[in-house]
């Protein structure tokens, strides 16, 4: 058969009530009138007056019971959206995809066998069910899906994961029945068919198998596991899913060779691909052409592709609102800060609690710049955000994705900077170290109880251990020894902040005065006292 009769039956199948309800009212229509043509000259004038308003009460009350049977009966119980992408309006191809190359390459392996099925029927192979793309958010999973979309050419089917979700138990199962249905019959009428499920950890998660909740999920998991092992080769159906929980928390059952048998990892793009997406997405704006965009990828570790569209949209709405005509590093940096540390707005301090604030952050500042091995200071502000009253924004040197004691250590001296500035200045401490604690004794209980980074010998991971377990003397043991970490920095960073109480003293006048100091301003303070940064880790 060839596709333009695949089509017509298609369409006949969707739409054959209204193919028969049309028949029988022309055929109604041919009895009515010849009727008519059977009736007196009076009869038939009343029954023409008439038939107007016979026609108006009919469709009022059939419009009426078919509005309450559908609401009663059905509602919106049985539909969901079946986005089907229109690769036209989508328009986007792998030469958009930036940053995540290698994920990239294994797409476009898979659209190559989808496109080109013979390669897998003469060698005997199977073409792979599903593809789960797995990666943090931002990182271009649903874009990808775009490409794949645009560049196979088939129908292409998009939803979310939670749109399977009700609470009346076996209307997620009828959804994906529906879903399947319809994407196997595009997949008969034009050679293939892909289905993306965005955020599928919402039905996939492990299943609970108890008389409690869940039991929707679970019937919605058991029948998408039925509809994978009912796609056939000879379906043309793919099956993507995209999701930003570890696989873990997956049902073991969905990952199975046989259902989700491909998986493309994403990870945060390096220090190279940020600098190729900064430069694709400067390309969409006006934007100063000496711009450094390997220093701006050097600013900007850990974050993904989206961030970094987010950025450069920031610093045009930040150019617009200082009437520029072009975007330069000035806009792009400020559009960092607004994004990392939040909009600036203005507080009445008064002038003690605004040198205290001082104090604190020049802590932070001396601390991070003379013995963290792995961070630079971007900036440092006196400038209440985000319900702080300030803020020293670091920024890591290099890329590490893990870290090391000495990091950890770092950065737990890091956070008691600000109390030890303040003890050394004023002999008394503030409610603003109340996060800075937090964090440092979150960091010294994670050395001690997980990465087995104590002093007493102690190797392992405690907290994966139910306390009721572990014994009276360990718990105590482990926790004197991350308090023992915690009065080692704190010695060190007292130690230090006095030694150099004159820095001390000039970076909180420096702030005071100015309120905020950039990356140039510090280097060249640190520098008139002949200071340099802490070496690097591993140097």
């Amino acid at each position: 058969m060839n596709p333009w009769g695949r089509k017509l039956k298609i369409f006949f199948e969707d739409h054959w009530v209204v193919v028969v309800a049309v028949f029988v009212a022309i055929v109604l229509i041919v009895l009515s009138a010849i009727g008519m043509a059977q009736l007196e000259s009076y009869a038939r004038i009343t029954a023409l007056a008439n038939m107007p308003l016979w026609i108006l009460v009919m469709l009022i009350s059939g419009c009426i019971t078919a509005f309450i049977y559908v609401s009663v009966m059905f509602g919106y119980m049985g539909k969901m959206k079946q986005s089907k992408v229109d690769r036209s309006k989508v328009n986007v191809k792998f030469s958009d995809v930036i940053g995540i190359d290698q994920a990239v390459e294994e797409a476009r392996e898979v659209t190559q066998l989808l496109l080109d099925r013979s390669r897998l029927k003469n060698i005997g192979a199977q073409f792979v069910k599903g593809i789960l793309m797995v990666g943090p958010p931002g990182c271009g999973k649903t874009y990808l899906a775009k490409a794949i979309a645009t560049e196979t050419g088939v129908p292409f089917l998009s939803l979310s994961g939670s749109e399977f979700v009700e609470m009346f138990v076996g209307v997620g199962a009828s959804r994906v029945r529906k879903l399947f249905k319809n994407a196997r019959r595009l997949a008969y009428s034009h050679g293939g068919c892909i289905i993306f499920i965005d955020e599928i950890d919402a039905i996939g998660r492990v299943r609970a198998f108890s008389f409690g909740g869940g039991q929707e999920t679970n019937n919605t998991l058991n029948q998408l596991l039925v509809e994978l092992d009912g796609v056939t080769t000879s379906a043309n159906v793919v099956i993507i899913g995209a999701t930003n929980a570890a696989e873990g928390h997956l049902d073991p059952a969905l990952m199975r060779p046989g259902r989700f048998d491909r998986k493309i990892y994403f990870n945060l793009p390096d220090v190279d691909q940020r600098a190729q997406i900064f430069s694709y997405y400067l390309k969409k704006v006006k934007s100063d052409p000496n711009l450094d965009v390997g220093r701006l990828a050097r600013q900007t570790v850990g974050k993904t592709p989206a961030d970094i569209e987010n950025v450069v949209r920031e610093a045009a709405l930040v150019a617009a609102r200082y009437k520029k005509d072009h975007i330069s590093h000035k806009e792009l940096s400020e559009a960092m800060e607004r994004i990392d540390l939040g909009l600036k707005h203005r507080m009445k301090m008064l002038p003690l609690e605004k040198e205290m604030t001082a104090y604190h952050e020049a802590g932070h500042l001396i601390v991070t710049f003379l013995l963290h091995p792995y961070n630079d200071v971007f900036k440092a502000s006196i400038i209440p955000r985000r319900g702080s009253l300030g803020v020293v924004h670091p920024q890591p040197r290099d890329e590490w994705h893990g870290k090391s004691i000495e990091a950890l250590l770092a950065d737990i001296k890091t956070c008691l900077a600000g109390y030890v500035a303040e003890r050394v200045k004023y002999n008394t401490s503030t409610s603003g170290v109340s996060s800075d604690f937090r964090h440092a004794m979150t960091l010294a209980h994670t050395m001690v109880w997980s990465l087995g980074m104590g002093v007493s010998g102690h190797v392992g991971d405690y907290a994966v251990i139910p306390p009721e377990q572990l014994s009276d003397s360990i718990k105590q043991r482990l926790n004197e020894e991350s308090n023992q970490i915690l009065k080692k920095c704190l010695k060190e960073v007292e130690d230090l902040l006095k030694k150099e109480r004159a820095i001390l003293d000039r970076f909180a006048k420096e702030l005071i005065e100015k309120e905020e100091l950039e990356y140039d301003d510090i280097e060249a303070i640190f520098k008139e006292y002949d200071k340099k940064p802490a070496p690097p880790f591993g140097s």
